[in-house]
């Protein structure tokens, strides 16, 4: 099946992370855990970023998250609360969800 003109199929959108430094990684590594404390998140976000530093596709992957408005996890090196003062959005609440709907 042919893709229709000007539609990308959308395997070429994530195409990138397979030449990813994380491919194949725990998870666990790039995204908190419940309970995480303020010392355990920064040691594991600065092992996490070491990880992006080396990668080929740090770039495309920040810039995914950026545009995905991605909340959670370190992409392209970029923490979450990086993510959150380059873009200024707020994070989300129990309370703001609750009134959202």
């Amino acid at each position: 099946m042919r893709a229709k003109k000007g539609i990308r199929p959308l395997a070429d959108l994530w195409d990138w992370q397979r030449q990813a430094a994380c491919r194949g990684l725990d998870s666990a590594l790039f995204y908190s855990a419940p309970g995480e404390g303020h010392s355990g998140r920064r040691s594991r976000e600065e092992r996490a970023r070491s990880v992006c530093w080396t990668c080929a596709v740090q770039e495309k992957c920040a810039k995914f998250a950026l545009t995905l408005g991605e909340t959670y996890g370190v992409w392209g090196g970029m923490t979450e609360a990086e993510r959150r003062r380059f873009t200024g959005r707020v994070p989300p609440t129990p309370t703001s969800r609750l009134t959202a709907t």
